[in-house]
Parts: structure tokens; C-alpha cells; sequence
């Protein structure tokens, strides 16, 4: 079983919440005779078999009443399909009042369903529990002599957290008043949402045994309430055990202090009631002229008020607009900047590139050895281009300094012969 309840809404004060199972024939006509009833007697102002939501199943009925004559209350009962195991119609019902719930104010389960026996047409088919076989809302439910059968039956009814769990133990067989059913000394506020277990006198250990995984344990001759799941933050077992009940038809006020104590702690929500409150509230149809009077004019203010938000919307997105094409066309008008004159990065010379350096520099060293070389000498004293050298004037010899002759060495002569001075 669950401990946590941070995933649950709160139980709210103003709501009565209980849910069950018909398991006699054609329980719709069942509710609209008692509805009918209870509108021509004044228990009821209205009632109404509102349309079923597309995708749906099932039947709704919707009632109000006034309770203690001024506080308006406003009840939905869903009747669900009957489901293969277990058989018959579940139905839910779901009643929210303007203020806190009061334990004096009659039972919705008792406006909707009959409750005056035979002649209301009552048989008795309309309070079974809804999810475990075998037990009653308004009839004392015996546990089984099994062991297994009685562990497995208190579990599941601890899982239904629709209905509050009480469960006794005699601690000697009782009369006949002893063996009536508690429920019917419980105030109309408390009648119908209370499940009693009765354990005999020999079944005290297996009780308390098959008890242990609830985390309870009756005393001998006493009565403990089932903790709900999820429990509450901060639930105390203790404070919902009762030492000792007398089943002498006499009511036990120590039993009904507990049990006023359990349904007044704020408690979670049980499995599927939030869902039933929000079809109660945001689905209702039974309304007044006043009601619906109110309720257009919520829907105008809303209506006011999502317009006025799509307005300011549009006025911001036009805004913005505006000031991105404002700002698109200044960019349009300004010059583009000139990018600034980069110079080119210094290259590092590849190797192919040295490698034709280095043989420009031996062409130009093997072309200028070449120019410093001595020309060969040309045939028959000539110029290259074939006419004879021209012959070089003769120098005058300067005298010397000293004022003396030079030797005249002449010239030889012309026929070779040697001249002697």
C-alpha cells in the first residue's frame, strides 16, 4: 500500500464523495423515480439527465438541494456500464456544498438512491461496495473464517479510499441489538461513507494478523479504523484505535469520535474522486437564472480579457516590426566601410623555387667567367670581320728629368741586319 500523498489534491471540507454498485436491473429508472420523489416532497429544488460527453459512457444525473434551508448544494451522479467482474452498474457521487460539510445534513447517497424500504422501491441492490464483493454500506460485513481470504479482503477494501474502514471486534457473541449494523446509529453525513467489518470473538489473533500489513491492530473487544491510502503526512494510528465497543445497541460515542475526527483531517483524494469534482464543477447544467446570469458574464470577462491580451500582442509584434524595418533601412543607407589595404604576407620561397635560384646564380657566375677570358687570336692578323688591324701611332718618349738624352735605340732595320753603336 502507498504511503506517499505529495501526487494527491487535499480533500476539500465542502465535498461528500462516495462511489458503489448497483447490482439489480435498470438502476437509470431506479434514479429517476427517486429523483422524482424527492423533487414532489421538496427534499430536492431540481434535478436533471444532462447529455453524455462525446466518447462517453454511462448515464449523469444532477441534483440540488438546500441543506439546513440556505446553503445550496450541488450534487452529480455517474453511472458507470456494468463491467464484467464485478457485475452490476458502478456508480459514482460526488456533492459539494458552499460551505463545510456539516454530519447533520441528509446523506446525498439517500436523495439520489430510495431509503425507505419496499415502498420507495428499495431492494437493497444499490449499496454494494464498488470494488470488493461481498460488502455492504449499510449492513454489518462479517470477515471471512479464512485466513488468506480475510487478509486479502481488509487490503482491498484499505485500497478504496472512497469509503472509511472500521473494524470491530466482538469480544463476546452479542444479541440481537449487538449484532444491528452501527451505521444506523451514525449521523446522516457519516451513514454512507462507512464500511464495518465485524470479527467474532475466536478471530481476535487472525484479525491482527491479517491487520499487520496495514501497519493497525485492533484491541480485544474494540475497534480500529483502516488508515486511508495514501495516508496523510503526519497520520497517527493511535489516535483512531478504540479501546473497547459495546454492542448493546447503545452508541458508541468513543467509535463516532474517532471516525468524526478521521473524515475532519485534511486527507488526500482518493483514486479517481479529483476527476469527479472537476466534472461536477467545470460540466454543471442545473443552474438558476441568476447562475446563468453570472456565468455569461464570466465567460465576457474572460472573453474581455483573452482579447485585450491578443491585442497587446499585436501591438508589441507591430512595434517590433516597425523597428526592424526601420532599422534595416538606416543599414541600407549607410556606405559599406572600405576594407583596409592589407599587404601580402611574406612567402616563404619553396624548394623548387630556391632550387631555380640557385641555378640563376651559376648561369650568371659561368657567363661572367666567360666574358673575363682572352679572345683567341684571329688567322693572318685579322679582325674578326676580315680587314687588316690598323697600325698604332707611335708614342713620342718623354726626355727625363735630369735634361739627359735618351738612348735613341731607332728602329730595326728593315732588312733585319744587326747594328752596332
Amino acid at each position: 500500500m502507498s504511503n506517499s500523498a505529495t501526487d494527491r489534491a487535499a480533500f476539500p471540507q465542502t465535498l461528500w464523495a462516495v462511489r458503489g454498485r448497483h447490482t439489480g436491473p435498470a438502476p437509470e429508472e431506479v434514479l429517476r423515480r427517486s429523483l422524482r420523489r424527492r423533487k414532489e416532497s421538496g427534499d430536492i429544488d431540481d434535478f436533471a439527465e444532462p447529455s453524455v460527453p462525446d466518447g462517453a459512457s454511462g448515464l449523469i444525473f444532477e441534483a440540488r438541494w438546500r441543506a439546513a434551508g440556505t446553503v445550496t448544494v450541488r450534487a452529480r451522479l455517474t453511472l458507470v456500464p456494468p463491467a464484467a467482474r464485478p457485475q452490476g452498474h458502478e456508480w459514482r457521487l460526488v456533492a459539494e456544498a458552499e460551505r463545510p460539510w456539516d454530519e447533520t445534513w441528509p446523506s446525498p447517497a439517500t436523495l439520489f438512491w430510495p431509503d425507505g424500504g419496499a415502498g420507495e422501491g428499495d431492494d437493497g441492490s444499490w449499496d454494494h461496495h464498488a470494488t470488493v464483493a461481498g460488502l455492504r454500506l449499510r449492513q454489518v460485513n462479517a470477515l471471512p473464517e479464512d485466513d488468506k481470504a480475510m487478509r486479502r479482503r481488509l487490503r482491498d477494501a484499505a485500497r478504496e479510499g472512497w469509503c472509511v474502514n472500521v473494524v470491530v471486534h466482538e469480544a463476546m457473541t452479542p444479541d440481537e441489538q449487538g449484532r444491528l449494523p452501527l451505521a444506523g446509529l451514525l449521523p446522516p453525513g457519516l451513514r454512507h461513507r462507512v464500511v464495518e467489518h465485524r470479527a467474532a470473538p475466536h478471530q481476535f489473533r487472525a484479525v491482527n494478523y491479517a491487520l499487520k500489513d496495514l501497519g493497525v491492530e485492533v484491541p480485544r473487544g474494540g475497534a480500529v479504523l483502516l488508515p486511508p491510502d495514501p495516508a496523510p503526512q503526519g497520520y497517527d494510528g493511535a489516535e483512531h484505535r478504540v479501546r473497547s465497543v459495546f454492542l448493546d445497541g447503545s452508541e458508541p460515542d468513543e467509535l463516532f469520535a474517532a471516525l468524526r475526527h478521521f473524515a475532519a483531517q485534511p486527507r488526500p483524494l482518493p483514486r479517481g474522486a479529483a476527476e469527479a469534482l472537476a466534472e461536477l464543477r467545470e460540466n454543471w447544467t442545473l443552474m438558476t437564472l441568476q447562475e446563468e446570469l453570472e456565468r455569461e458574464r464570466q465567460l465576457v470577462a474572460r472573453y474581455a480579457e483573452a482579447l485585450e491580451s491578443m491585442t497587446k500582442s499585436r501591438d508589441l509584434y507591430k512595434d517590433a516590426a516597425e523597428q526592424a524595418l526601420a532599422a534595416l533601412e538606416a543599414y541600407r543607407d549607410v556606405p559599406a566601410p572600405g576594407l583596409p589595404q592589407q599587404l601580402p604576407a611574406p612567402r616563404t620561397p619553396g624548394a623548387f623555387q630556391q632550387l631555380t635560384r640557385t641555378f640563376e646564380r651559376l648561369r650568371f657566375t659561368a657567363r661572367g667567367q666567360r666574358q673575363q677570358a682572352p679572345a683567341p687570336e684571329n688567322p693572318a692578323g685579322r679582325t674578326p670581320d676580315g680587314t687588316p688591324p690598323t697600325p698604332a701611332e707611335p708614342v713620342a718618349a718623354k726626355p727625363p728629368a735630369d735634361g739627359s738624352t735618351a738612348p735613341d735605340h731607332g728602329t730595326a732595320p728593315a732588312d733585319g741586319a744587326d747594328r752596332t753603336s
